[in-house]
């Protein structure tokens, strides 16, 4: 007979840059549910891959002095890039799309012109609000504080010809849908959708750009590229086959069961996505899932935030499986996890080394030790025993109701139920005690094998999550295929009675946590080092008046700089403050004689001019006013720089001393203060609004101070 399918996809990534621990996190949860169907014996389908073209990649690729397509094929093919990263957690997916792919473009052409000549796509001309990281268009009204309301970073006015679907047409079909059927999961993702963008009135979407070059052209009207969604969500048809000869598969597994995707791009998957299929008259998916984000101090990861995590660190730190299952284990899928490398630790010590480790050591050890790793024929059973097997045999059914409602943190929880019910059963019934009685050799032997039997059954349930540690787990136990199926899940006594257990390593051994947050901290700071381009900085600010000092970034090209450092600050105390898109890496506060050490991010280019390299700084502070400069370039230098000036945030003016700044209104904005007196003689107002300080020969940046420095 054959196998019921199951057609399961990730998001399509963007490689602009690394993935981080959120892409992971995202690709490990469909990877455990994928594998969790194929447990049950479904014929499974796992799609992920890349969404590759954009206005993003062609200005980064031009950035990198690169073409795009080389641009993309390092993110994605080279060392430690997508495929790398995905091979080191483990991921079980089946294909792997790119949309450079020829048949995915070749296809997209045909998809375009199909509905192009059924009239849902006319030619127009786009108007509005751009935000080039998102790749979204926006009206004024769905812009929050005038900025992109998916990442809240600025967006600019655009106009240019364009070809757009009519999404109008279909908003009544994508409502209904969205409300009275479970297409949208979690059911909280529906008020969203329908409230903020479906009631409001769906407007035509822009799906064609002419204002840059790298995407598949329109091939019945040259100068028009594919815009972003037409293109990137139809790779869930195309990689099955839809419209190309690459593949055979559409027929088989479309509609697809599951997209999972992050909550920023639910609008997309749950809008537009079933509008394009309505207009093709395709299928429409199953379900559509919109899990959470993992944030860091109730902010989403994010590159340019410079808070993101990077999986291989973890890995390497802590292991793939353990990485996978503090993923799943600690935050519910739907919602958002609060990120932390105490979490990851404590997790892994309380769940894995202390639970699960210690139950598996503790048992196979007990085996070795009483019968030589081959329990005897002999055994005697007790009412004592009744609960543990009786909760062991009903897992199979709390786990599978939570697994299937894609709920893997309750699914986990259920088998960890089980697994606490065992170490507790080792306390009552005290084997140490057994060993030590011959008489009592019978009764022992079925004490170990019940919780050998447990063992089993709790890491069938647990392989889709850290398939590679069950593996060693079955092996110390001897279990052959049939011991590890879905089938033998839920009956009692299949591990075979002569089979032979070993001990062997300890699988979960227990993390020290200040050592190991040592070393992360370490290994994570050495990867962002390493990650820099040819332009770091590393500025000494403060020692001495630099108002005069030019500032000569390696290399030829216009560069983006990544984090870089300053490494004094001298007669400074700190008061920290939190302007609306700052930034502070890290706070490390040492004394060094009179001197303060921290860790700062910048963010800027070297622009070429005739006779040098002037770095153009966007400082990006968190409450810090540096009272003996940063980074201020000299009129020299700015006059060089063309003229154009030199912007920070959150940062302030060199040659400023005895004050005292108070106020403030968050990021750029100007900053006043009268300084009080406190040693010194001088009672002065600043106002910092990017104007020539009397007497210093420089050019002050514009402060945007939220909080307080004093001068010591």
């Amino acid at each position: 007979m054959d196998k019921k399918t199951f057609y399961i996809t990730t998001p399509i990534y963007y490689p602009s840059d690394k993935l981080h621990i959120g892409h992971s996190y995202c690709t490990v949860a469909t990877d455990a549910i994928a594998r969790y169907k194929r447990l049950q014996g479904y014929d499974v389908m796992f799609l992920t891959g890349t969404d590759e073209h954009g206005q993003k990649i062609e200005t980064k690729a031009k950035e990198a002095g690169m073409t795009p397509q080389e641009f993309v094929d390092h993110i994605v093919e080279g060392e430690r890039g997508i495929l790398d990263l995905w091979k080191l957690m483990n991921i079980s997916n089946d294909r792997f799309i790119r949309t450079t792919d020829d048949y995915h473009c070749a296809a997209v052409q045909k998809i375009f012109k199909t509905m192009y000549e059924k009239g849902d796509i006319y030619k127009g001309t786009y108007k509005g609000k751009y935000c080039t990281p998102c790749e979204s268009f926006w009206t004024e009204s769905q812009l929050v504080d005038g900025k992109c309301p998916d990442c809240g970073r600025e967006v600019k006015d655009a106009e240019e010809e364009a070809y757009f679907f009519r999404l109008s047409k279909y908003a009544d079909r994508i409502q209904h849908l969205l409300e009275d059927t479970d297409f949208l999961q979690p059911r909280t993702r529906v008020n969203e959708m329908v409230n903020n963008f479906i009631k409001p009135g769906l407007e035509d979407l822009c799906v064609s750009r002419t204002s840059f070059s790298w995407g598949i052209p329109v091939d019945f009207d040259p100068g028009h590229v594919v815009y972003v969604w037409v293109d990137a969500l139809f790779n869930y048809c195309t990689a099955l086959g839809f419209d190309n000869d690459r593949y055979d598969d559409y027929d088989k597994y479309w509609p697809a069961d599951y997209h999972i995707v992050g909550k920023e791009i639910v609008r997309f998957h749950s809008i537009i996505w079933p509008a394009v299929l309505m207009s093709m008259g395709m299928p429409l998916p199953k379900h559509v899932y919109g899990h959470g984000w993992l944030v860091i101090d109730g902010g989403k990861m994010s590159k340019s935030k410079g808070n993101v995590v990077d999986p291989y660190a973890l890995s390497e730190m802590f292991g793939v499986d353990a990485l996978r299952f503090f993923l799943l284990r600690t935050f519910p899928f739907g919602s958002d996890g609060n990120f932390s490398n105490e979490l990851l630790i404590s997790t892994i010590n309380t769940d894995l080394a202390n639970k699960l480790g210690n139950l598996v050591s503790r048992t196979t050890g007990m085996v070795e030790k009483y019968f030589g790793g081959q329990l005897p024929a002999g055994r005697e059973d007790t009412a004592e025993d009744c609960e543990l097997k009786k909760m062991a045999c009903a897992l199979r059914d709390r786990y599978q109701a939570e697994m299937d409602k894609l709920q893997l943190q309750n699914g986990l929880d259920e088998v960890f139920k089980v697994i606490d019910r065992a170490n507790k059963y080792i306390d009552e019934t005290a084997p140490w005690a057994l060993g030590k009685d011959e008489s009592k050799r019978g009764r022992l032997a079925s004490v170990l094998y019940n919780l050998l039997e447990t063992i089993r059954i709790c890491t069938t349930l647990l392989q889709p999550v850290m398939p590679d540690s069950c593996d060693k787990i079955f092996a110390k136990l001897g279990a052959d295929d049939k011991c590890r199926s879905w089938d033998s899940a839920n009956v009692w006594g299949v591990l075979p009675a002569q089979a032979v257990i070993s001990k062997g390593e300890n699988l979960f051994p227990r993390i020290d946590t200040d050592e190991a947050l040592a070393k992360l901290d370490a290994m994570q700071e050495a990867q962002k080092k390493a990650a820099l381009p040819a332009g770091e900085l590393e500025v000494a600010a403060g020692g001495g008046h630099r108002a005069g000092r030019e500032l000569h970034p390696r290399g030829q090209k216009d560069l983006h700089l990544a984090p870089g450092r300053v490494q004094r600050v001298e007669n400074h105390v700190f008061r920290a403050g939190d302007p609306q898109g700052a930034l502070l890496k890290r706070e490390r506060r040492r004394k060094l004689g009179g001197a303060v050490e921290l860790d700062l991010h910048f963010y800027g280019f070297a622009v070429p001019r005739g006779d040098g390299h002037v770095f153009k700084a966007e400082v990006q502070l968190q409450g810090l006013y540096l009272s003996r400069g940063i980074l201020a370039l000299s009129r020299r230098a700015f006059q060089r720089a063309g003229g154009r000036r030199v912007r920070g945030l959150g940062g302030g003016g060199q040659g400023l001393r005895n004050h005292r700044l108070g106020g403030g209104a968050g990021q750029s904005a100007p900053v006043g203060g009268k300084a009080k007196d406190h040693g010194c003689d001088q009672q002065q107002r600043h106002k910092h609004q990017g104007g020539q300080h009397p007497g210093q020969e420089i050019l002050p940046v514009r402060c945007g101070l939220r909080g307080r420095c004093v001068n010591r």
